[in-house]
């Protein structure tokens, strides 16, 4: 199974440029609202046309621009789960599954076999009768993915599945869903916007920015060295500066004002560095500590449910640090942690942080 995509579309105000290339299993895509991840499973499902470029599935060619191809969507064996799961609002739930079997199932007694059959896996028995208006978020997005399981799909993808569902529903469905893909055994996509959801259901996953795809890289990959700010946002981020080099394994964070060392290797285009909050460990000061110690003013501590977040402007950054927001560090420590600190240190006099060279991210 091996999906292949390298398609553009420009809209003035937006282009979509995404090129990759997926086989079997799940491979997620991660961006912001409005970056372009549904218009790109538009595309591969043939309901949007790109401008230019190719997809292929399994080595059929569902469009190419220059060859003049551009296959039908009931020609193209792939199945869309869209966000609002587009079931026929006038059909019973047992009509819209024979939708799905209608191109390929003439015989009606094993046409009502199937849908009896898939009913029963997707815990729909009983509902039969039932409108998509009758039917909860669950039951409405169990119905649409046996819908179109019944086509048997070569590729099955999912547009934020759990965009409509109440928060206490997603946490079941998630689990019922990652038992589909994984018996699914072709090549599924599933995009989100959720580092959580693409971290528990993805094996492999591609970042998108702004219209831009970015390589395909084992989902572990995205959370423990991402290449790109735009990545290491999207993994869960809070801390970035500008950067540049400062010798060897040292670089310069600009709008922090303090050089930090680093392990591993710089890319050629580093442009930033980041600093995930719970890597930034206040201490008691620089004594102990060889490198990558700082002093910080606090700005205010936050109570969360499970942690304490601090905020935090270095000391060092001067200026051009106050003025910019986005500069403020960001620390995050357990409950024990911060008490026990308490009763030792006066963060109100300045707090020096820590940070291991192992944990500083070189970014593009």
């Amino acid at each position: 199974m091996a999906l292949h995509v390298e398609i553009r579309k420009d809209l003035g105000s937006f282009v979509l440029d995404a090129g990759f290339e997926t086989g079997a299993g799940v491979t997620g895509i991660l961006g912001a609202s409005g970056c372009g991840k549904s218009m790109t499973l538009g595309c591969i499902a043939g309901v949007i046309k790109p401008d230019a470029g190719r997809i292929e599935l399994d080595g059929t060619v569902l469009f190419d621009s220059e060859k003049g191809i551009n296959q039908r969507p009931q020609k193209r064996q792939v199945g869309l789960l869209f966000q609002n799961y587009a079931l026929f609002p006038n059909m019973t739930v047992r009509q819209n599954l024979m939708t799905g079997l209608r191109a390929r199932e003439k015989d009606p007694g094993r046409a009502k076999q199937q849908v009896n059959e898939m009913m029963e896996r997707f815990r729909l028995t009983g509902l039969e009768k039932h409108r998509p208006c009758q039917l909860s978020g669950g039951q409405q997005q169990r119905a649409a993915l046996a819908r179109i399981l019944l086509s048997r799909p070569r590729l099955l993808m999912l547009d934020e599945p759990f965009s409509a569902l109440d928060g206490y529903l997603r946490w079941n469905l998630e689990l019922e869903l990652s038992d589909v893909l994984k018996g699914f055994g072709g090549s599924a996509l599933f995009v989100s916007h959720s580092r959580d959801e693409i971290y528990r259901i993805c094996d492999r996953v591609c970042v998108m920015d702004q219209g831009k795809s970015g390589p395909v890289i084992p989902v572990k990959q995205l959370f423990e060295a991402p290449v790109s700010r735009a990545a290491a946002v999207l993994s869960g981020c809070k801390n970035y500066s500008r950067a540049r080099s400062a010798g060897e394994r040292r670089v310069l964070a600009e709008d922090w004002g303090v050089t930090l060392e680093y392990e591993g290797e710089a890319p050629d285009e580093l442009r930033w560095v980041g600093v995930r909050s719970h890597y930034l460990i206040p201490v008691p000061g620089p004594e102990n500590f060889r490198g990558n110690t700082f002093r910080c003013r606090v700005l205010r501590v936050v109570e969360d449910v499970f942690s304490m977040v601090i905020l935090l402007r270095p000391e060092a950054g001067g200026k051009s640090a106050e003025k910019q927001a986005d500069v403020l560090l960001r620390a995050e420590v357990t409950k024990e942690f911060w008490e026990d600190f308490l009763r030792r240190e006066d963060p109100a006099q300045g707090l020096w942080i820590h940070v291991e060279p192992k944990d500083v991210m070189l970014l593009t």
